[in-house]
């Protein structure tokens, strides 16, 4: 449910240089909507390599929370260039948070002020284009392929059973495939490879359009000030349910309101939802066990 947000009187960062590093292309996604709509320069920062921190075919895995891992990447950045603000974007991908059957990406664009010491994060999250499969067999490989929507998404692959060998990440071309196919049948033991979804920001389209729509999460925080304090980043932090059901009165799991937050000062506000006094007795516990 949307709210009339606070509105900043200025833009936040008017003028601003932000440090941003990535070596995925994601300054195509992400710097141009920030400076459209702060009047900001983004500072695109490659002289770093972010695989060292993490890498989703899992030779380095990330440490800490995704949080963590794209504050850590937004700080080499500042360091990198002396910014005081600094911006990074990281995905974390599983299974939906509702049923756990389907593949689920939560994309996550964060920007760290170190003047005003905030870490404000906009998030998106959606299904996912990843998987992965095991095979001897051109014809599954290339299947698997098709169903993937390659050429448009890449793929990565190596022997199935050889942990150290080389990865051949984005595969995009039939010829580029086939041929890392028959590389890696000749390594392998078993006579298979492993062939995945290179889940890459800039060899998944997929992947893309979410980022796109943390980056605009992130601009709408942004946007959000504080009534206390006037900080950019106002949000809702967390939920309240129970709601009452409408036949036995029991608190159900419902929401009652949004809790509202402000990274600067930390005032913390409820807003009761309007839309209705009690829930559906379908989802009340006490009346449909």
């Amino acid at each position: 449910m949307r709210y009339s947000l606070p509105a900043l009187s200025t833009k936040p960062y008017d003028g601003e240089e932000i440090a941003f590093l990535t070596q995925h292309g994601k300054e195509k996604l992400i710097g141009t909507l920030l400076e459209y709509s702060f009047r900001c320069r983004v500072k695109h920062v490659d002289g770093y390599d972010t695989d060292q921190l993490g890498t989703f075919t899992r030779e380095i895995p990330r440490e800490g929370t995704q949080l963590e891992a794209a504050v850590r990447k937004a700080r080499i950045g500042m360091e990198l260039t002396g910014c005081h603000l600094g911006l990074a974007s990281e995905g974390a991908f599983g299974p939906d948070p509702a049923a756990g059957m389907m593949p689920w990406d939560v994309e996550m664009v964060v920007l760290v002020d170190d003047q005003q010491d905030l870490q404000i994060a906009g998030i998106a999250q959606g299904p996912a284009r990843m998987g992965h499969i095991i095979t001897g067999s051109r014809d599954e490989l290339l299947e698997f392929a098709r169903r993937h929507d390659s050429p448009n998404h890449a793929l990565v692959l190596r022997p199935e059973d050889v942990p150290d060998a080389p990865i051949v990440k984005g595969l995009k071309e039939q010829s580029e495939l086939l041929g890392a196919f028959e590389q890696a049948i000749k390594a392998s033991s078993s006579g298979q490879v492993f062939c995945e979804v290179d889940l890459r920001a800039h060899c998944n389209p997929t992947r893309q359009v979410l980022i796109r729509k943390a980056a605009e999460n992130l601009v709408e925080r942004l946007f959000s000030g504080c009534p206390s304090c006037g900080s950019p980043g106002y949000w809702v932090k967390g939920l309240r349910t129970g709601l009452p059901c409408a036949w036995c009165k029991v608190p159900t799991h419902e929401i009652i309101a949004d809790i509202w937050a402000c990274p600067g000062c930390g005032l913390e506000h409820e807003r009761e939802r309007q839309h209705k006094k009690f829930a559906d007795p379908a989802h009340c516990d006490n009346c449909n066990p």
